[in-house]
């Protein structure tokens, strides 16, 4: 019986073995993105919830600019992020898939929106080039994340070889 899986994930490898460096990897930008969100909410504290740029001078924390809404978005996610490497079993696999596509797709957005009053979030190009960064190392960790059973591990190696599986 066929398991739900996401489409287009078939192709994508079982238990790589470079897994846990990229779970590292996403750990450590996980904390990176909750660290920052934690001391830019402390040093934004007295502005505005959606300050920007060009209306205030915002804190700089970790070589980026933070508000008070950037940075309970950081605390947010960069928990996620976090509890999802801890607790693995796949559950990081399509956590650190779909943050790392959110984090791309926001950068390029708050690209275009950057000198706009739209900008909310108070980003910098700056924070479009981490964010982007940030989003890619997820993306990536998430691409070799998958963890399945030996003979999962088999049987999507031979779909990828164009070769079928049969039950014995």
């Amino acid at each position: 019986m066929p398991s739900a899986t996401i489409v287009g994930v078939d192709h994508l490898p079982i238990n790589h073995h470079l897994r846990p460096l990229y779970r590292v990897l996403a750990f450590l930008t996980g904390v990176y993105i909750l660290v920052f969100g934690i001391l830019g909410y402390v040093k934004s504290k007295g502005l505005e919830t959606f300050a920007q740029p060009n209306d205030a001078d915002l804190p700089r924390v970790l070589w980026l600019d933070a508000n008070p809404a950037f940075s309970i978005l950081s605390i947010v996610v960069g928990a996620v992020v976090v509890l999802a490497v801890i607790v693995g079993r796949n559950v990081d696999f399509y956590v650190n898939l779909l943050a790392g596509s959110v984090f791309l797709l926001a950068s390029m957005a708050m690209m275009a929106l950057l000198h706009t009053d739209l900008n909310y979030l108070g980003f910098t190009m700056a924070t479009c080039i981490a964010s982007m960064i940030l989003g890619l190392i997820m993306f990536t960790a998430g691409l070799y994340g998958r963890v399945g059973s030996s003979e999962r591990e088999a049987a999507a190696e031979a779909h990828r070889h164009g070769q079928t599986v049969t039950d014995h």
